[in-house]
């Protein structure tokens, strides 16, 4: 479980650190475009500079794409924490993934994300506008059952070596 507790750290730190450095500028913050409040969509969509900068994607892409990452990095997460036990394995891995999802939404979703400057769009600086929790939530619950299938794959994985 120590080894487990010592991922979890890392994993979050991490993926706040990718979060972190994925945006401050124009040019990044436009790539997390289905990231934003509907009302920050529809200012973006209306400011002819930003005109082909930005991407619509599907959300069962975005899902399938992390699935295929996510289930490799839990894989080799998986490894140190492996044993015989299918249970073991993926309750584990689902521990990890569904840790790693609150602290998605608690601390880098509504804590920092919805407060911090780095994340707004140069011509649309104001605050109120990022502060709308509802694609955070969406996001929270679609990841729940996205880190219950990558540990429910990882888990059998691992119990075959």
């Amino acid at each position: 479980m120590r080894v487990l507790l010592i991922e979890i750290v890392i994993l979050c730190a991490v993926f706040f650190g990718v979060c972190y450095l994925g945006t401050g500028t124009d040019q990044k913050n436009l790539k997390n475009y289905s990231s934003y409040p509907v009302k920050v969509q529809n200012c973006i969509q209306e400011i002819a500079e930003y005109d082909g900068r930005f991407e619509e994607t599907a959300k069962a892409r975005i899902w399938a794409a992390n699935f295929l990452v996510f289930t490799a990095l839990f894989l080799l997460l998986g490894i140190p924490i492996r044993q015989e036990n299918f249970s073991h394995n993926f309750i584990c891995l689902l521990v990890l993934g569904q840790t790693l999802n609150v602290f998605d939404l608690l601390i880098i979703d509504l804590l920092w994300w919805r407060n911090s400057e780095r994340i707004r769009i140069s011509k649309i600086p104001q605050k109120e506008l990022y502060q709308d929790p509802k694609k955070h939530i969406e996001a929270f619950i679609r990841a729940l059952f996205l880190y219950f299938f990558v540990a429910l794959v990882d888990g059998y994985l691992l119990t075959l070596f």
